[in-house]
């Protein structure tokens, strides 16, 4: 991997972790290979890796890539971890409200720095990013849950308690259903709580359960709005991910679309590693 002499960066978005590198100006092919991409998620345990790279029209542009390789969708928490990442390397956003603009395998997104870049002890850089997310349309009850893409494909289920979930049995077995294939789908169990939306997540691609999914909480917000038949209008809900952190998903609701969507949440740098 040394040949390249690339640094690699290790952020986290509530949990979600990933290796990420700097694209622009550079051959960066073999980190797209997907046994590479495999190797360099076991070693330092992430869930993707993501290359910031450069497109006409954009601030940069975002690749995601899965641990098995497979890319081409949109990752929630990547998406303020590559905004991040492009404020931690000194970029700019063209528009002078601040806004970024970048292009990710779903198509393009706009993203907000709220706060960031603050040092800590352990030099760790952290973030609170407000994201947009791809218009949603309809939401399809199926197998006793609901159907959507929030840039990638979300099953939500809703249950009890999301203690009680086996997520090794119950996780695969929406993920492989028929009914979702050949792309599968992931899988979300949802608990409404006094305190909000608690959420569990399994991940295709990943094959297991991560700490937090940015598109699967978005997902959850939206399956709520429709399984409670909620009014047009503004929307907002408050979500916790496995790991703890609380994020907070708004949009717009009319009809069976959903507009204006939004995901706030952290975004951190963990590690720099120097090949």
């Amino acid at each position: 991997m040394s040949e390249i002499g690339k640094t690699l960066y290790k952020f986290s978005g509530a949990g979600n972790d990933f290796v990420v590198l700097d694209g622009r100006g550079a051959d960066v092919d073999a980190y797209r290979d997907p046994q590479r991409i495999g190797a360099l998620c076991r070693e330092y345990r992430t869930d993707g890796l993501m290359i910031l790279g450069s497109t006409d029209g954009y601030d940069f542009s975002m690749e995601f890539f899965n641990p098995d390789g497979t890319g081409g969708m949109m990752c929630g928490n990547g998406g303020r971890c590559i905004t991040a990442f492009a404020d931690y390397l000194g970029l700019q956003p063209a528009s002078p409200d601040g806004v970024w603009h970048f292009l990710a395998g779903d198509g393009p997104h706009q993203a907000q720095i709220l706060s960031g870049c603050e040092d800590t002890p352990s030099t760790t850089r952290k973030w609170i990013v407000r994201l947009k997310m791809i218009d949603v349309e309809g939401v399809k009850p199926i197998m006793g849950g609901y159907f959507l893409n929030t840039g990638t494909r979300h099953f939500v289920k809703f249950v009890r308690s999301v203690e009680g979930v086996d997520m090794e049995k119950d996780g695969p077995e929406y993920r492989w259903d028929e009914a979702f294939q050949p792309e599968g789908t992931n899988a979300n169990f949802v608990e409404a709580a006094p305190d909000g939306l608690h959420v569990r997540t399994f991940e295709k691609g990943v094959e297991a359960e991560t700490l937090a999914c940015g598109t699967g909480i978005t997902a959850s917000a939206i399956a709520t709005c429709y399984k409670d038949k909620g009014a047009d209008g503004q929307h907002a809900y408050r979500l916790q991910c496995r790991r703890g952190d609380w994020l907070q998903v708004d949009f717009q609701k009319d009809g069976e679309h959903y507009t204006d969507v939004f995901l706030t949440g952290p975004a951190e740098l963990i590690k720099i590693i120097d090949l």
